[in-house]
């Protein structure tokens, strides 16, 4: 990885970082699996033969590494093109706020490019692959695709979008509310991505990270999903999450569901 200002990200091929870089393109951009997805926008012919270019290679990283650090500025933007993370901010005595999840499709780093330092860090649930994007080349996509350019002024916006809901859950919802609208929000989002199977998934995260997400304790968050459950809406064994009445826990949630228009994505 080139050289960066404030503090470096992990390097793409450091060992023991579980970080891989795979140099090309392993998955060509006309075979992404993502450009298959109803949800999603698909490029044009010119769009994609810009997006090949762009792209830069692929990034294996395994569950636990950090993708992006808080405080560090990357030389690089990904989409997630298979697996899980978090994006989270800690004080410095470790305390740490989760502030959403990505999954297929979603675009990371763009804070460190506008800002040229992380805000927060990105660390990876489940083992990932990323496309890799060099920053440098992000001025390009602005000045000769403009199309492209909104699809990621949308995409900055969207972030917003969740972290409002966030801090709307955290300041206004109640336990209950918030807890239901975090797993009906993420149920969503998984299905779009095709990652549900009927109305069960196995979400990556724990109840920590559900704690974490919601501003509670663990004690407060076990005995909250302990609530939830006995509504009978949802079921959280282990890892699999299923939801029982879609309707009663978007009620419960105040969850309007989306109107299913096409999203895009890089």
């Amino acid at each position: 990885m080139p050289a960066v200002s404030k503090r470096r990200t992990a390097s793409h091929n450091k060992p023991g970082t579980g970080v891989v870089a795979i140099p090309g393109r392993q998955v060509p951009c006309e075979q992404c699996p993502l450009r298959a997805m109803e949800v999603l926008r698909d490029f044009t012919p010119v769009e994609l033969d810009f997006v090949r270019t762009f792209k830069s290679g692929e990034l294996n990283i395994e569950a636990g590494a950090n993708i992006l650090l808080q405080g560090t500025n990357s030389a690089y933007l990904y989409t997630v093109l298979v697996g899980w993370a978090f994006r989270h901010k800690s004080l410095p005595d470790g305390r740490r706020q989760i502030l959403n999840f990505a999954m297929p499709s979603d675009f990371l780093g763009l804070q460190g490019t506008v800002a040229d330092e992380m805000e927060h860090s990105v660390e990876a649930l489940t083992d990932m692959t990323l496309c890799i994007f060099p920053r440098d080349k992000l001025w390009d996509l602005f000045t000769k695709f403009p199309a492209l350019a909104f699809d990621v002024t949308w995409l900055a916006a969207r972030e917003e979008q969740m972290l409002e809901e966030s801090l709307v859950s955290i300041g206004r919802r109640t336990a209950i509310e918030r807890m239901a609208y975090l797993f009906l929000n993420l149920f969503v989002r998984a299905q779009e991505v095709s990652l549900t199977k009927g109305n069960t998934i196995q979400f990556p995260f724990t109840q920590q990270h559900v704690a974490d997400t919601l501003g509670m304790s663990l004690v407060h968050a076990n005995k909250t999903l302990k609530k939830l459950s006995a509504t009978r809406t949802m079921r959280w064994k282990g890892r699999t999450f299923e939801i029982l009445d879609r309707e009663g826990l978007a009620r419960i949630a105040n969850f309007e569901f989306p109107d299913g228009r096409k999203r895009p994505f890089i």
